[in-house]
């Protein structure tokens, strides 16, 4: 979990493991001491290295003093030679394998390792059937990694959920005013198409939400048509995000892959409209809920979004999206995990 604030993988981890403390004995594995601000106030900590760390391929041998019967992991790097436990390893996607860019705020050797690793499905299968049992995040994701024969490992779908903000906040009067992109700027990610297509979408404004470097806002920016109106807020707190999302908008994105779309689904918990990449996984988890479009087009964008200028159409939509996203929640994810370990045990 990062310090700071969340990304996916952190949010994850905490509303994760938050949600399986309320079913089991859990003791959390931390690296440091600001990571207990997300988890319940009398939760049981360790603490160890860090995962980015180069002790990280003998973590198992760590673990075994704290005598666990079961260790997840929110990701499939820990190394689990000579573990005397059973393990638990989350595989989020197969993303990095299409898009081998890694990301910019991890350090360099590990972007170098991670380069390396992803170069080949090898080194991941080798670890995977290290573990008991392997979760994802999607059913998209269990396909893909079903596809790839990633693993000889039982295989189970523990499904991200949304956070929940304030549907009464949310104002929707005439046109669409605000659309908002919360995501990274990897090049995956293809902000590239919202921030071009705002040719289309005259007295608008786009909110990129995301903290971004220098360089490649300056390369964004190039991009931005004239007269329109965009804004990079470089990062947001929950509140400021409840805020834009409430105020007369629609949740857009354009990316080309993802493992499950937590900004999508955040959207539609609020009753906020949605825009997205016409991709499967945007349809398991908006259904009906959003509309869809081709990411390479930046007017089929536009027009996506001029759709819910119609009241009637906007409403039926919010209605899917709710009935739809009410399926997620992290108390379902964290029984489907505690099933599955249990039939491991």
């Amino acid at each position: 979990m990062r310090t700071d604030y969340h990304d996916g993988v952190s949010r994850y981890s905490a509303e994760l493991g938050t949600a399986l403390a309320e079913l089991a004995d859990v003791t959390f594995i931390l690296s440091e001491e600001g990571q207990k601000k997300w988890l319940p106030k009398k939760a049981k900590t360790v603490m160890i290295h860090a995962p980015t760390s180069f002790k990280e391929p003998w973590t198992a041998k760590v673990l075994n003093e704290f005598k666990p019967d079961v260790v997840v992991s929110p990701m499939q790097t820990m190394g689990l030679a000579g573990k005397q436990f059973k393990a638990v390893l989350t595989i989020h996607d197969m993303i990095y394998y299409r898009h081998r860019t890694p990301p910019r705020f991890l350090p360099a050797h590990v972007r170098f390792g991670w380069r390396l690793y992803h170069m080949s499905y090898l080194p991941q299968k080798i670890l995977l059937n290290q573990a008991d049992l392997i979760a994802t995040v999607s059913e998209t994701s269990k396909r893909d990694l079903v596809q790839a024969d990633m693993t000889k490992r039982p295989l189970v779908t523990v499904a991200n959920a949304p956070q929940v903000f304030n549907q009464k906040l949310v104002h929707h009067e005439g046109a669409i005013k605000n659309i908002i992109y919360m995501g990274s700027f990897m090049p995956y990610k293809n902000a590239e198409t919202l921030i071009v297509g705002m040719k289309w979408l005259p007295g608008r404004t786009l909110h990129l939400l995301s903290r971004i470097t220098p360089k490649r806002q300056a390369e964004l920016e190039r991009l931005i048509p004239k007269g329109t109106r965009v804004i990079f807020h470089n990062g947001v707190s929950d509140s400021e995000y409840e805020q834009l999302l409430a105020d007369n908008a629609v949740l857009a994105t354009a990316s080309y892959d993802e493992g499950y779309g937590i900004p999508v689904a955040e959207a539609l918990a609020m009753g906020v409209p949605v825009v997205a990449s016409d991709i499967p996984i945007f349809h398991e988890v908006g259904a009906g809920g959003a509309v869809y479009f081709n990411p390479s087009k930046p007017k089929a964008f536009a027009e996506a979004v001029k759709q819910f200028d119609s009241q009637q159409f906007r409403d039926e939509r919010i209605d899917l999206g709710l009935k739809h996203i009410r399926t997620f929640s992290w108390k379902s994810s964290a029984k489907n995990l505690i099933n599955a370990i249990n039939a491991l045990l």
